[in-house]
């Protein structure tokens, strides 16, 4: 198995890799050190019997760092390329391991109970509400939220929105009868009297139109008399229409009983009725309505009010200074005021988030465990095993650097207290 080439490991994983060897080095150094003690010793203990011990230590430091390097190598690989039983582990147990993982994750970290003690100890809306208010941070959110509506509006197709908006217009809109639940609106307006603040606006809009086109009146009847008529007649006649239109007009403004007004309730109570009873005008009003809104009127309308919709949507959303961008910060920035000081609005919070967590996690527990089950799965046996030998291997080579001394110590102890029980 060759190693990943060190330009492709990321900055961490360059620097866990010069500690692992580092640390080799130190553990085989220490195993050198034992050997060349071991000769020396063995060589001159005839002449210094005192070496003898020291030969103990050495051999009990060897086996003991030999036995460890066979124990930390066979996590990873077949020690000397040897293919021995049950070495090898990590590369050859993988999918084992990953799924021995995920259901330990399962079934220790992911059980509904811990997730709510945890939380319960979390103060979730108190730490949202007190990052939240914080007038940067809300704008940030606001910024982060916009990218993302920005991204899903232009990720949507203009023409499937556009059938969505004529489809839901025409089924809502265009298909049903208008005339009956306008009819009955008319007739609450009527009752209550509320159009008769725009019969005042239209006879007020009318006396200042005549007031100022007087002029416009000139001709309009006198032009029709007969032609030996004198003209101070013809202007006798029209100032006189003129002058009339005006004192109704003027009737009609300040009297509330006038024939006109009282005319005017009659023909609207009239056709209030009528739209909701009688089938023919019912059916007139039906007839008027598709023949404005047909087919390719409601489609380009549909298009028309997305594409106006979207444009002004993704230019508010990319201005940092629009209307939009600004009462998003600054509700946030309310929002998190609020869960900072509001106690009630804290454990209804909470009690969400809990509640909406346990559920996630009991109902879906299995399929998040399964993340690491199926990411170990797709790993490369090889890249598997240098990945956890750089995360641990570095702390495992302390296992051999500890087995030489743990054995040196062992060694000298089995020597010594043979040679005082047996001389």
């Amino acid at each position: 198995m060759s190693p990943t080439p060190t330009h492709l490991l990321s900055p961490a994983d360059q620097e866990r890799r010069r500690a692992l060897r580092t640390m080799k080095g130190v553990a085989l150094g220490a195993l050198v050190f034992m050997a060349v003690l071991f000769a020396f010793s063995f060589a001159f203990q005839q002449d210094i019997p005192a070496l003898a011990y020291v030969r103990a230590a050495a051999e009990g430091g060897m086996v003991g760092a030999l036995a460890d390097w066979f124990a930390v190598t066979a996590l990873f690989r077949h020690p000397l390329g040897i293919p021995i039983p049950h070495t090898a582990i990590i590369p050859s147990r993988k999918d084992e391991i990953g799924r021995t993982l995920g259901e330990f994750v399962e079934t220790e970290f992911l059980r509904a109970q811990v997730v709510r003690t945890k939380l319960d100890q979390t103060a979730i809306a108190a730490r949202l509400g007190e990052w939240l208010s914080a007038p940067a941070h809300a704008e940030r959110v606001a910024a982060e939220g916009s990218v993302m509506a920005s991204g899903v509006l232009q990720a949507l197709s203009d023409d499937d929105v556009r059938d969505v908006i004529e489809e839901l217009a025409r089924e809502h809109l265009i298909t049903p009868e208008w005339g009956p639940p306008l009819g009955e609106w008319l007739g609450r307006i009527v009752e209550a009297g509320a159009h008769r603040g725009a019969v005042d606006l239209a006879a007020d809009s009318i006396a200042a139109w005549l007031a100022a086109n007087q002029a416009s009146f000139t001709g309009v009847i006198s032009r029709r008399l007969p032609g030996w008529v004198p003209s101070i007649a013809h202007r006798f006649v029209d100032d006189t229409v003129y002058n009339e239109a005006v004192k109704f007009v003027a009737a009609v403004r300040s009297d509330p009983g006038h024939p006109a007004r009282v005319a005017i309730d009659a023909y609207l109570d009239r056709l209030a009725a009528n739209l909701q009873h009688d089938p023919a005008t019912i059916g007139r009003f039906e007839d008027a309505k598709l023949a404005v809104f047909d087919s390719p009127r409601v489609r380009d309308l549909a298009g028309e009010v997305w594409t106006t919709a979207k444009a002004g949507l993704l230019r508010s959303l990319s201005d940092p200074d629009s209307g939009l961008r600004r009462r998003a910060a600054e509700a946030l920035a309310e929002i998190g005021g609020r869960l900072t000081t509001d106690a009630a609005l804290q454990r209804r919070v909470d009690s969400w988030v809990t509640d909406a967590a346990v559920f996630l996690v009991d109902r879906y527990r299995h399929d998040i465990a399964s993340i690491i089950t199926d990411t170990v799965e797709r790993w490369d046996p090889a890249e598997t095993t240098e990945k956890i030998e750089l995360m641990v291997g570095r702390d495992l080579q302390y296992i051999r650097l500890n087995g030489t001394i743990v054995g040196a110590l062992a060694g000298l102890a089995i020597f010594s207290i043979a040679h005082a029980l047996l001389g």
